[in-house]
C-alpha cells in the first residue's frame, strides 16, 4: 500500500509568515510520518492565483491535490488541515473527501485544532504557557477569524476555559463575525487594564493580523484600544510558529477518523 499524506490550508500571500507557519506544521507532520508521501494543498484559489501571477508559485486546490495523488499510485491517503475551527472552509474538505473516497483504500482526515472540548483544554493550556508573561492588570485578547457556521463555540469555550484556569485577563474574540471586537472591548471596560496586548488565533498572521488587529487604520483592534486610552502592544506572530501549537496539529493527525478503510466506507 503506497501511502501519503496531504497538509490542507487555506493559505497565505506572505512569504515570511507561510514559513514560520504553514511550512513549519509541514515539516512537523512530515517527520511525525516519515513513511508516507507529502502533498500539500491550499483552499483559497485568490491566494493560489495572487501567488502564481506575482510570483510563479503554483499550489494545488485540493481536488488537484487528490487527483495528483491518485495518478501517483496513492491507495492510503492522511489529510490533516491546519485550520483553528470546524467551520466552512472544514465542512468544505470534508465533503470533497466524502467524494474522493472512492478513489483510495484507505482516507483518514484529522479535525481542526479546536474541534472538541479537549481540544478548547488543550490549547488553552499551551496558550496559557506561551504568553504567562502576560499577568493582571495587563490583559491578552485573542483575535480568532470567526465562521457563519454554528455547533462548536470553539471561541466562547476558550474564554471560558481561561477563566476557569484562572486567567480572567484573557479573552477571546473574532475579526468576523461573533464575538466580535465589541465583546473584548467590553472585557476591556470591566477590568481597566494598564495595557492591552493583542495576538491572532489564528495559524497564519496574514491580513486580518496585519490590518484588522495591528493596523494604523481607525477601525483596527490597536486603534480602537487607544481611543480608550488603553495602550496596545501587538504581538503579531501566527499560532502555527509555536511549537506548542503546532504539537497539536500533529496530535490531530494521529487521531484522524477514517472516512473510508479497506475498501469501505
Amino acid at each position: 500500500m503506497k501511502s501519503a499524506l496531504l497538509a490542507v490550508s487555506f493559505g497565505t500571500s506572505y512569504r515570511e509568515t507561510r514559513e514560520r507557519t504553514l511550512e513549519a506544521i509541514e515539516r512537523d507532520l512530515c517527520a511525525a510520518f516519515p513513511e508516507r508521501l507529502f502533498y500539500r494543498a491550499w483552499t483559497s484559489g485568490r491566494i493560489r492565483k495572487k501567488l502564481e501571477t506575482e510570483q510563479g508559485i503554483r499550489y494545488d486546490g485540493v481536488e488537484e491535490a487528490i487527483e495528483r495523488m491518485r495518478r501517483d499510485g496513492i491507495t492510503d491517503v492522511l489529510v490533516q488541515p491546519t485550520y483553528m475551527t470546524c467551520g466552512g472552509e472544514y465542512e468544505g474538505i470534508k465533503s470533497v473527501m466524502a467524494c474522493a473516497a472512492a478513489q483510495f483504500e484507505r482516507l483518514r482526515l484529522g479535525a481542526p485544532l479546536l474541534s472538541a472540548a479537549e481540544d478548547v483544554k488543550e490549547l488553552a493550556a499551551a496558550a496559557e504557557r506561551i504568553f504567562s508573561f502576560v499577568k493582571a492588570p495587563s490583559m491578552l485578547a485573542f483575535m480568532g477569524h470567526g465562521s457563519l457556521r454554528g455547533g462548536f463555540a470553539a471561541y466562547e469555550l476558550l474564554e471560558e476555559q481561561f477563566e476557569a484556569d484562572g486567567y480572567p485577563n484573557f479573552c477571546v474574540g473574532t475579526a468576523e463575525y461573533e464575538p466580535g471586537f465589541e465583546a473584548v472591548l467590553s472585557r476591556v471596560r470591566e477590568q481597566r487594564p494598564d495595557r492591552v496586548y493583542l495576538t491572532p488565533l489564528l495559524v497564519a498572521a496574514g491580513g486580518h493580523a496585519l490590518n484588522d488587529m495591528a493596523g494604523d487604520g481607525p477601525d483596527s483592534w490597536k486603534s480602537r484600544l487607544e481611543r480608550e486610552k488603553i495602550p496596545a502592544f501587538c504581538l503579531v506572530r501566527g499560532m502555527g510558529e509555536y511549537q506548542e501549537i503546532r504539537d497539536l496539529y500533529v496530535r490531530h493527525a494521529r487521531n484522524a477518523e477514517p472516512i473510508v478503510e479497506n475498501g469501505g466506507s
